[in-house]
């Protein structure tokens, strides 16, 4: 088994999530008492997201590059950045490995090349909904249409992101929002919807709407323990 490097606490409410499906994952290839072989740098989300805030995303770089090699020098084989958002700086990231770097946004898209899906809703923050470092690999690289919400309904999904989910309040009020904002991502063509924050899973199961979801926290995870058992 290959040892994996993960870089968390974006939030560690979804870091939580990512240590058990990858165990989880593990254990149901192998069996018996088998588990992940990891190496975790949980950071301090608050300064983070302040920079976030402030667009300081050459300074974020900078940083999760440092957590990448911390990780590589400890043994990671791979590296893993269990957020979406952060994804905006995975080229920065790449660049200071020698190990790959398993990125969210590839697992995403091929998981929906795979299911047939041509047009999907994306859910997340801003910025993932916004900027091109995501949409625009979805769309490059597997051939994607990426419908995002209103400007209004954006404002709603990134604010119940940080204020409620990455502090572990899960609120039915919310989730009735959301459920909305899906249907009117449906009303416009979206075959499937992208849980693009790896938050969200947490909030929105799949039996609270009619498309499918794409839980890209569980998606990310499939890849890695892919990765980790290849020989």
């Amino acid at each position: 088994m290959k040892r994996l490097g993960i870089i968390g606490g974006m939030s560690w409410e979804s870091t939580q999530s990512y240590y058990r499906l990858l165990n989880q994952g593990v254990k149901a290839q192998l069996g018996g008492l088998h588990s992940a072989d990891l190496l975790l740098h949980s950071v301090d989300f608050s300064p983070i997201a302040e920079l976030q805030a402030q667009g300081a995303w050459e300074t974020l770089g900078q940083q999760l590059c440092e957590s990448a090699s911390l990780l590589q020098a400890a043994g990671a084989a791979g590296v893993l950045i269990a957020t979406n958002t952060m994804h905006r700086v995975a080229d920065q990231v790449e660049q200071v490995l020698d190990v790959p770097l398993l990125h969210i946004a590839d697992a995403t898209g091929q998981a929906l090349q795979e299911a047939g899906i041509q047009r999907v809703g994306l859910l997340g923050t801003a910025f993932t909904m916004e900027q091109q470092f995501y949409r625009g690999r979805l769309e490059q690289r597997f051939g994607l249409e990426v419908l995002v919400p209103q400007e209004n309904d954006r404002a709603l999904v990134h604010r119940v992101i940080y204020d409620e989910l990455c502090q572990g309040v899960m609120n039915d009020g919310s989730r009735q929002q959301y459920q909305q904002v899906i249907g009117g991502l449906q009303e416009v063509g979206a075959e499937a919807i992208i849980l693009g924050c790896t938050e969200i899973g947490l909030l929105i199961k799949s039996g609270d709407v009619d498309l499918p979801l794409f839980d890209t926290t569980a998606i990310h995870c499939q890849q890695a323990v892919e990765f980790m058992l290849a020989s």
